[in-house]
């Protein structure tokens, strides 16, 4: 019988910092192939996806619906499953919650790019948006980075107040913050996980920081301002989670920049040519990371729950 793991044991199975190797050795694996994911309109406004990838030992894809305004049904806006196989027997091994599966790994690829890019890790981590990825991005930059402070922005002061209780309850000191253009001068580690349906950041990170964006993951969404992002780009490094950012990533796209011309996260692993030229270019500014999700980010989680010995065979 197939092993379902409920969303607490996905997340006992996938811990940040480990989840974040396991996301740095799928980027250095070339037996990876990741297809277009399909994503479906919904008759109801939302999305249905489906996400594939292979290796050499595993096939998964994610089966995922997206519902903007879940929230007024009491209801989460993702809900799906990620189903693993052997990719040599074919055997189907598990099937770990979707919704937790998309928060995690989301918070590790960016913990993963701040390790590799961030300047000043020192805190305090301002975070824009008190959701799913708000909170799981807290624990993440705690315990992959050791991050002790966390200032929470978000329209709902009830959803701030929440993620602040939480944070208290990993044992950080925070605080809800009522202006997050103001709080961008005093913190160099940001992420912005809003719900991208409207402009939420206007000012300028200050020079040091490491920006994760990971809330408008379709080129109609966007939580920064479009003359921010040109600035970043004129100032700063620019650097997207993979190439489906090319037509995915609505805050750069709006802004009218040559993603396609942006380095991955991939290239700044594989220090590629690509990134070695363009890093050699850009000036001491902020570093503003793009992420708009990726199936092979769902695969490194399936990778990091076999090797964990969560998943049984059939």
């Amino acid at each position: 019988m197939t092993t379902h793991l409920t969303p607490a044991q996905t997340a006992q199975a996938l811990p940040y910092p480990a989840l974040a190797q396991h996301l740095e050795a799928l980027l250095r694996d070339p037996s990876v192939t990741v297809p277009a994911r399909l994503v479906q309109p919904l008759a109801g406004g939302g999305s249905f996806f489906v996400m594939p990838a292979t290796d050499a030992r595993l096939a998964i894809s994610k089966l995922i619906t997206f519902i903007p305004d879940n929230a007024t049904r009491a209801l989460p806006s993702i809900q799906g499953d990620v189903v693993v196989f052997d990719a040599v027997t074919g055997q189907r091994l598990c099937i770990l919650d979707g919704p937790t599966v998309t928060a995690r790994r989301t918070a590790a690829v960016s913990l993963l790019a701040a390790q590799k890019l961030a300047r000043n890790t020192d805190g305090p981590l301002l975070v824009v948006g008190a959701g799913v990825q708000g909170h799981s991005h807290v624990e993440a930059f705690a315990t992959g980075l050791g991050v002790r402070e966390v200032w929470v922005a978000s329209r709902s002061a009830a959803s701030a107040d929440a993620l602040v209780r939480h944070c208290h309850s990993l044992g950080l000191r925070a605080r809800r913050v009522d202006d997050a253009d103001a709080a961008l001068t005093h913190c160099p580690l940001v992420v912005s996980s809003t719900s991208a349906q409207a402009v939420a950041l206007r000012a300028m990170p200050r020079p040091d920081a490491f920006v994760a964006a990971v809330g408008a993951f379709s080129p109609r969404m966007v939580e920064w301002d479009a003359a921010i992002c040109r600035r970043l780009g004129s100032e700063g490094t620019l650097v997207v989670d993979t190439r489906d950012a090319d037509h995915e990533a609505g805050d750069l796209l709006q802004a009218g920049i040559d993603v396609g011309a942006l380095p991955t996260l991939g290239d700044v692993i594989g220090q590629t040519p690509a990134w070695t030229v363009y890093a050699s270019s850009r000036r001491t500014g902020p570093v503003f990371f793009k992420s708009c999700g990726w199936a092979g980010w769902d695969l490194a989680a399936a990778r990091c729950v076999v090797a964990a010995g969560k998943a049984l065979l059939c």
